[in-house]
């Protein structure tokens, strides 16, 4: 690989563009608004914003959707799901699972689902 692209790589990765890329698409799709740039505009000020811990990242989904999630993959209603599970939820989502430590036989609580997700 060139050491261009590897550069390239490193700062996409180091940025966490694809996520927040990726994260904006969702966003795009799931409310489907009417200006689209300025919606997105909007977004990435609330992201700015959140960064800076002066408001509320952008969400895709709201407290209600996270707990009817966990519901669907607690299936049993023991109040945990295992990490395996909690992992392929934030892939489903498009949510990187990099920073992720959780060992296998850890189990999941709403709680923790939530601040994950």
């Amino acid at each position: 690989m060139a050491a261009a692209e590897q550069e390239s790589r490193e700062y996409l990765r180091r940025h966490r563009l694809p996520e927040l890329l990726q994260r904006l698409g969702a966003l795009l799709l799931f409310h489907r608004p009417e200006r689209p740039r300025e919606f997105l505009i909007q977004a990435l000020e609330r992201v700015k914003a959140g960064r800076r811990a002066e408001g509320q990242y952008p969400e895709l989904m709201d407290e209600a959707n996270l707990e009817a999630m966990f519901c669907l993959l607690d299936v049993l209603g023991r109040g945990r799901i295992s990490a395996a599970q909690h992992r392929e939820a934030l892939k489903t989502l498009g949510l990187s699972t990099e920073d992720l430590e959780l060992g296998d036989d850890e189990n999941i609580t709403l709680d923790v689902f939530k601040e994950g997700v």
